[in-house]
């Protein structure tokens, strides 16, 4: 399990008239956010999404919420509720639709233009319902009305479920921006008016709750992007994510401004603002924006790549640049803009992104240095509003690291809800709302399901390992051959080692040991190729621990001589078999 939770037994058969919440990711965890819900034996899913690896997972391209929980419930799949187009909320639907296709999507028209791109791409035609804020869908025995909230992303939805249990109102990401460059802000008068009704139980976003105070409205990021272009000289790269369409409006409007001309760089990032243009959510003006391979035929100052790769992500374009393998070459005078915030854990991603471009002579302007970006979470004032006005029965914070929760709970206790109503579980723990209130009443089993290469949930921890320590540690290969009559070493041991700062020379002060433990493991009877590897195993690996300090990854191959028969003894090979009466080429008999 991602979190273990070895002091939980499995839940136990859910009351009538109970609601359960079971959340397959998201807890504990900035990313694959994935909360299943469950009455009267029916499901449904609020938001599916992926989470990106970290170095200590080399080879991984995504990680998947657990599915294991409803794989044999699929059918009692009343809809999957999506609240907005980000990855770590619908990225993990591709995956969910395999198993079972018809599932329909409930979410905006933006979010579900997304999803839609993106179920293209793996040849799945899927069944949607396009909502928007104010909207009451009943969708089996969940009963969902939509509320307008604010993030960095247009569109974004909260959704309140009403059932027999009562009322949950889960946010999905949200900020309170008063200010939004689309005028759509969080729908607090809709949420005063759940609070009016009963709100048994607030599933609140927490990324933020750490943050004091309130989140800078977007629109004070337009002039520091204005007063970045006036002073830049040469080309201007901004990175940002590449759903952001307001940071890329922003962009826009500065390019324009300045007389330049904007090329977008990535598949995702092309893909994903030429739906949000069509859509009416992105206005381009008139010939800003231009084709890459537009781009050699205008002067440096009169250039905007538009591209991913804030967060440091290895392949993505603006890391690309800064390791000098991408067709657009960064050099001395060009201005780069990190238009985002720093997600936990890529910290050192973003800093070697930082240092290679300034090492290639550039200008980087970033969150440290610039107001460059503002986040899309509400910060710790703005959690303390929402309590006041909604004044929930029951909280249970979402999204967000450990720290994050519980820095959550501690703004929801400060307002009033008691401490023993405030609801904090990590991935697999199942929480249940029962006569109007939540508590925790179990786990399942909830792992990193991880995709690697055309794979999904086939690589396990262990070969991840085996990764790392390939890595980091270096690879040692032992060969040797008994004889099975003697008990002698006839060849070897031979050893070859890579990622040693040492000479091969060094590994002559072990094969003597190597030798004798042999030949003492087959004069104390054992034969089997297996034992015989251990053994070799144990005497490397303590010798390579010991010497050299490391924890490299050991092969052994241990091959076994048995003694020759004489010729007269011998079966002749395959080849030289004679059969009685077996035509020959030529038609005869050998």
């Amino acid at each position: 399990m991602s979190h273990p939770h070895p002091e939980l037994s499995l839940p136990p058969e859910l009351p009538a008239g109970g609601l359960r919440i079971v959340a397959l990711g998201g807890l504990g965890e900035v990313g694959r956010n994935m909360a299943v819900l469950e009455y009267d034996g029916r499901l449904l899913v609020i938001d599916c999404g992926v989470l990106f690896p970290e170095d200590n997972q080399p080879g991984v391209d995504l990680i998947l919420p657990d599915f294991d929980y409803i794989a044999d419930r699929l059918d009692d799949i009343e809809a999957i509720v999506l609240t907005h187009g980000h990855e770590d909320h619908i990225g993990a639907v591709p995956y969910l639709l395999r198993l079972r296709r018809d599932i329909p999507l409930v979410g905006s028209q933006l979010t579900l233009a997304f999803v839609e791109a993106k179920l293209k791409e793996h040849r799945i035609s899927p069944v949607t319902l396009a909502v928007k804020e104010g909207q009451v869908e009943q969708l089996g025995v969940f009963r969902c009305e939509f509320v307008a909230v604010n993030h960095s992303i247009p569109d974004a939805l909260a959704v309140a479920v009403t059932t027999g249990a009562g009322t949950v109102l889960h946010t999905g990401d949200f900020k309170m921006d008063q200010l939004p460059l689309d005028g759509r802000i969080t729908d607090l008068r809709a949420f005063a008016r759940l609070g009016e009704q009963g709100v048994d139980l607030f599933m609140v976003d927490s990324t933020n709750a750490e943050v004091p105070g309130f989140v800078t409205p977007e629109v004070e990021i337009g002039p520091v992007l204005d007063n970045v272009f006036a002073a830049s000289e040469k080309r201007i790269i901004v990175a940002s994510f590449s759903s952001h369409v307001h940071r890329v409006q922003q962009v826009l409007n500065a390019a324009h401004h300045h007389g330049r001309r904007v090329a977008l760089v990535g598949r995702s990032m092309v893909r994903n603002m030429t739906i949000a243009s069509e859509l009416g959510y992105l206005h381009v003006p008139e010939g800003v924006l231009i084709d890459l391979k537009k781009v050699d035929s205008l002067r440096d100052d009169e250039i905007v790549l538009m591209c991913t790769g804030s967060q440091g992500e290895p392949m993505a374009a603006l890391s690309r640049m800064a390791n000098g393998d991408h067709k657009v070459q960064v050099g001395h005078g060009d201005t780069v803009i990190l238009a985002s915030s720093l997600i936990p854990g890529n910290e050192n991603a973003v800093f070697r992104i930082i240092n290679g471009l300034t090492r290639l002579g550039a200008r980087v302007v970033h969150g440290g240095n610039a107001k460059v970006h503002v986040s899309g979470h509400a910060s710790a004032g703005e959690l303390l509003y929402c309590y006041n006005v909604l004044k929930p029965k029951n909280v249970m914070p979402v999204h967000g690291e450990v720290r994050h929760l519980v820095a959550n709970g501690a703004l929801a206790v400060r307002t009033g809800v008691p401490a023993d109503r405030v609801v904090l579980a990590e991935d697999g723990v199942v929480v249940d709302l029962v006569d109007g209130r939540a508590s925790v009443v179990g786990a399942v089993p909830c792992g990193y399901v991880y995709v690697d290469g055309s794979s999904v949930g086939e690589i396990t921890d262990a070969e991840l390992k085996d990764r790392r320590i390939l890595g980091e540690e270096g690879f040692v290969s032992v060969f040797a051959v008994v004889d099975s009559a003697t008990g002698k070493v006839l060849a070897g041991p031979q050893i070859l080692a890579r990622g040693f700062a040492e000479d091969d020379k060094v590994f002559q002060d072990i094969q003597p040991e190597v030798v004798k433990a042999l030949e003492d493991a087959i004069a104390g009877g054992a034969t089997d190729t297996h034992q015989l590897q251990q053994v070799m195993r144990r005497v490397i690996g303590r010798w390579v621990s010991n010497r050299l300090r490391r924890g490299a990854l050991l092969v052994r191959v241990v091959g076994v001589a048995w003694p020759r028969l004489p010729a007269s003894e011998r079966s002749p090979p395959w080849w030289g078999r004679q059969y009685a009466g077996a035509p020959t080429s030529a038609g005869g008999t050998l």
